[in-house]
Formats: C-alpha cells, structure tokens, sequence
C-alpha cells in the first residue's frame, strides 16, 4: 500500500484551516498545519511534501516569500495559493513565482480537494512521463536530460526553476510546433488560468535570459505573432 501523500497547509486562520484538514484527511492525505510564515518555512524545509496549500496574507514571512523558497528547491511541490478577492495583485504574483493554481476566499472546501486531488494525479502523471522519456534531448547547442532535470547550453550547465525547467522541456518534446498562451498553460501549468497568460510571458522572457546568447534577438523560443510560440529545432541556440 502506498504511503499517504503529505499535505502542508500553512493558514492563519485556524478555523479554515481545521475545515481543509477535516475533509483532505476523508480523502486519505497525511496533513501537517502551519499556523504562520515562520512555521511554514520551517515545515517546508523540513520536509518532502507532496502538495502547499498557502494562504499568502500571513503574519511573519508572507506566502509570496514561502512560494519563492519552495521553488527554488531541487523538488517539485505543487501549491495552491489562497488569498482574499481583494489581493489580485497577490494572485498573479503567487502564479508569477510559480504557485500551480489559486482560490480566492471564501472558497468552497470541496473545490479544494478537488483541485489538490488533480494538481497531485497531475504530478505523478509528469513523475511517470519523465520516467518514460528519460532519454536525453538535444536540440541544436541545448541539452535537456529529463530525469535529471538539468539544462545545458553548448555543453555549460543553466539553472532553471522547476516551472521554467517544465516549460522548456514541454517546447522540446514539441519542436516547431506554435502554442498559444492558454496552450501553455494548459498544458505546462495544469489549468487555464483565463486572464493570467502574462504569467507566460514573464517565464518566455525568463528563459531567454537564460539560454539564449541575445534575449532581444532569440533564435531558439521565437514569437510567432498572433498565433503564440515555437521552439525553433534548426536554429538551436546560438
């Protein structure tokens, strides 16, 4: 029998947070309650966890700063943000940083779990599909090995957040093929975050300041205006 899936939620309120781990712990997850930014920084670093759930208004460190930690840890962590209607800019940030989904408050708790139980089935589908395709990729002057998750260019390795790792990997299992935002995200991301497709942008720009030799010029992920992007397989990256 597989070993419960660890859940971490990190909610100042304890009465939410009573409410999510009643109904996650129904479905058969380990959960673990932060009361506060402090406590969930040290949770997630403490520990492997299988899903975040974050509420990003919370006293000591914010949820924004716990989002950026999680990510540029070596293991993938899907997160779903929480935050009241009234911090947008906070949404958009958290899913800017690399947060999987978001619900704003007040929120129904079986969406929750709903939304935990796809965002974890997606996880290990990726888990299982990295395992399959674990032969290295070589396009041009860029080297992706899956399994490892490293990125090379012209043979020096580049550091990629988990998020910018999937993106590029998903344009090299698809070169030359034109996606549009909502594609990306669809497919990158999980979710059709309708009115978020900036946050593909910034990972685009993110990208190309890592692998290409000329950001202003890319050679390797090219627009094609008004259809999306593409990653170009000839050219490589120069």
């Amino acid at each position: 029998m597989d070993p419960a899936k660890r859940v971490l939620i990190v909610e100042d309120d304890t009465h939410i947070a009573e409410l999510m781990g009643m109904h996650l712990q129904d479905e058969g997850y380990a959960i673990t309650h932060a009361a506060d930014g402090d406590a969930g920084m040290r949770e997630l670093e403490r520990g492997s966890w299988d899903a975040l759930i974050l509420d990003l208004m919370l006293p000591g460190v914010d949820g924004l700063e716990i989002c950026r930690r999680a990510r540029a840890m070596t293991r993938y962590t899907p997160i779903i943000i929480t935050s009241a209607r009234s911090s947008e800019v906070h949404r958009i940030l958290g899913l800017e940083l690399g947060a999987d989904d978001y619900l704003a408050k007040p929120f129904s708790v079986l969406e929750l779990v709903a939304r935990v139980r796809a965002l974890l089935r997606r996880s290990d589908a990726l888990a299982r599909n990295a395992r399959m395709e674990a032969g290295r990729l070589d396009i041009g002057k860029l080297g992706i090995d899956p399994v490892a998750r490293e990125v090379q260019v012209d043979g020096k390795p580049v550091e990629l957040t988990p998020r910018e790792f999937d993106l590029l990997h998903f344009f090299a299992r698809h070169p030359g093929k034109v996606f549009s935002r909502l594609d990306l995200l669809n497919h990158v991301w999980g979710y059709q975050h309708d009115g978020y497709e900036h946050t593909v942008n910034t990972h685009i720009n993110r990208l190309r300041m890592k692998i290409e030799a000329d950001p202003s010029q890319p050679r390797c992920i090219l627009t094609v205006w008004g259809r999306g992007y593409k990653l170009v397989a000839q050219e490589g990256v120069s």
